[in-house]
């Protein structure tokens, strides 16, 4: 009993070390590049961490108490749908970046007029809106399918704090089988092993916050009245979670998967 217990007391501290993951901090620095406020980055962190526990208990409990086997190809799958998660990220963040063109020179009625562009905050959603002094220097918005989507739900609460939750979720699937059977291998009672995923769960949700506050103090001081230096960065991480997700989906895909007990 006694070693069961230093084992689930260690979990936190493993859980504040799991939230440093590349995939993980990649994925939630692709959400908070969009973002301008401390709190609003806190909450992304929270959110994230809440939905990437959710499933490590739930799975890893169902492993725990019914002895589930993954088969090869699904352990595969939920591995894999992280890096097309990422892609799917960095896809948003450059779509964003790139629809609008600060300063960008435009012709109007035979005249050349200059196109200003200027940031508006939706919660966590952080967007350009251009405008001109005649009605043709209004550019349409970027018609792109991951444009549309943010255009429409952008503004929308239960969009902003679903995303860094599902991101989450995707992340606890994949990464619930390689957990779970860690623990069972060093705790054999049930109930302490998931005293542990839960205590692993709070740990991941404290570390993934203080990664969210550490990214947006960053981005805050850099981008700092600058849209630009904001955009450019949203741009780099974005494409920086493209090639991420696709180095991940391309080595889980050449190492294949293996059944987990």
């Amino acid at each position: 009993m006694p070693d069961a217990l230093v084992v689930v007391a260690l979990g936190f501290f493993l859980g504040m070390r799991h939230a440093t993951d590349p995939d993980h901090v990649i994925a939630v620095t692709t959400i908070v590049s969009r973002q301008r406020e401390l709190g609003a980055a806190a909450l992304t962190g929270l959110l994230w961490g809440i939905g990437h526990t959710l499933t490590i208990v739930a799975v890893g409990s169902a492993i725990i108490l019914f002895e589930l086997v993954i088969p090869a190809g699904v352990g595969m799958g939920m591995e894999m749908s992280v890096g097309v998660m990422l892609v799917v990220l960095g896809l948003l963040n450059v779509a964003a970046s790139a629809r609008v063109r600060p300063g960008a020179w435009r012709r109007a009625g035979g005249t050349a007029r200059r196109i200003r562009s200027h940031a508006h905050s939706h919660g966590d959603y952080v967007h350009s809106h251009p405008h001109g002094h005649a009605p043709q220097a209004h550019p349409r918005p970027g018609q792109t399918p991951l444009a549309a989507i943010d255009r429409r739900f952008g503004r929308s609460r239960i969009y902003a704090y679903a995303r860094p939750a599902v991101v989450g979720l995707v992340h606890g699937l994949a990464g619930s089988a390689a957990v779970t059977l860690l623990v069972v291998a060093a705790v054999r009672d049930p109930r302490w092993a998931i005293a542990y995923l839960g205590v692993f769960g709070i740990g991941t949700i404290a570390g993934m916050m203080l990664i969210t506050l550490s990214i947006a103090s960053v981005f805050h001081l850099a981008g700092a009245g600058s849209e630009r230096a904001t955009r450019r960065l949203g741009l780099a991480f974005g494409m920086a979670s493209i090639a991420f997700g696709v180095f991940f989906a391309y080595g889980i895909w050449t190492a294949g998967a293996a059944p987990i007990r």
